[in-house]
């Protein structure tokens, strides 16, 4: 299936703020998801809009019911929320605090060869998030990433090779450190 455009991909984000918003039990959060919900939506083209559906339709990643009253409801199919997630990944990003806990995170898998394409890819989507590579399959930073580092390890179907380290002291910090600007 050929990639998806920005008018599809807002549509799916915007369909994912929805159950996300299902989801949400804080007031505070509902009110900012529906406030971010309403300006995204009013920024679509309605003829486009309705083209869109129909593509998202048709290739199988939301679900269009038409209600009595003649209301339509969409909803994210399995394969657009897999695809949701494929999007999420190519724009996560971690935060940094302002200042360092002094805690290392280290990324350690002994992934099998049968799915080195998602090794290539855990390896490739770490050093883009700007962990080092400390060995062959450990890598290295400095602030809290735990549920990104998850995140990543469903995608790829690799989360029983995958282990997550929080380490007080390693014998090259000084070194790491300067990597990191942390000095």
């Amino acid at each position: 299936m050929r990639d998806l455009g920005p008018t599809s991909r807002k549509i799916l984000l915007l369909l994912e703020g929805g159950l996300v918003l299902s989801l949400t039990r804080r007031p505070d959060a509902y009110f900012r998801i529906i406030k971010k919900i309403a300006k995204e939506w009013k920024k679509i083209n309605e003829r486009n809009l309705r083209e869109t559906i129909k593509r998202l339709y048709r290739s199988k990643l939301i679900d269009y019911r038409e209600e009595k009253d003649g209301s339509v409801v969409l909803k994210l199919s399995e394969n657009g929320k897999n695809r949701i997630l494929k999007y999420n990944l190519d724009e996560i990003e971690i935060k940094k605090p302002r200042k360092w806990d002094n805690v290392w995170r280290m990324v350690i898998f002994d992934i099998p060869e049968v799915y080195k394409k998602g090794r290539t890819a855990l390896t490739d989507k770490l050093k883009e998030l700007g962990f080092y590579h400390l060995q062959k399959s450990v890598f290295i930073y400095p602030y809290e990433c735990k549920n990104e580092i998850d995140f990543i390890a469903e995608i790829f179907y690799l989360a029983p090779y995958i282990r997550f380290v929080r380490a007080k002291d390693i014998d090259i910090e000084l070194d790491l450190k300067r990597r990191f600007n942390l000095i």
